[in-house]
């Protein structure tokens, strides 16, 4: 039994952890070496050959869409979220490279940096555009 509020408060820090972690490698069939840490993050990466590894995903929905691409990292909510088969992106940030599909070699820090591309390569983009006020 946990008597003490802290051992509670990190029992409980480390199952919830460890939740989202089983949730977010849910939909992985076969990958290999796609670490992911996030609700839905690398969640439709599902073949784990030659042409999708060493992806990683933290946040929730980051790289969720990502099915062959190879070699990307997303960090931060919805970072690389519609990257299909897009290799070697970096996307750091909320919403960061988005829109990516089939883009490479981009790089993109910031909140919504690089919000628009789709299918270009070869872009860097540093800050990016906050958030509208409702």
């Amino acid at each position: 039994m946990l008597r003490n509020s802290t051992t509670a408060a990190s029992f409980f820090f480390m199952l919830v952890a460890t939740l989202i972690f089983s949730f977010s490698r849910a939909s992985l069939a076969t990958a290999q070496t796609n670490p992911s840490l996030g609700s839905g993050a690398l969640a439709s990466n599902m073949t784990g050959n030659a042409n999708s590894s060493a992806n990683t995903g933290t946040g929730v929905q980051a790289l969720s869409s990502n099915t062959t691409g190879d070699a990307n990292t997303a960090t931060g909510v919805q970072a690389l979220s519609n990257n299909t088969t897009g290799n070697n992106n970096t996307g750091t940030g909320l919403s960061a490279l988005f829109s990516n599909t089939t883009g490479f070699q981009n790089t993109a820090s910031g909140v919504q940096a690089l919000f628009s591309n789709t299918t270009g390569s070869f872009n860097t983009a540093n800050g990016g555009d906050p958030p509208q006020p409702r």
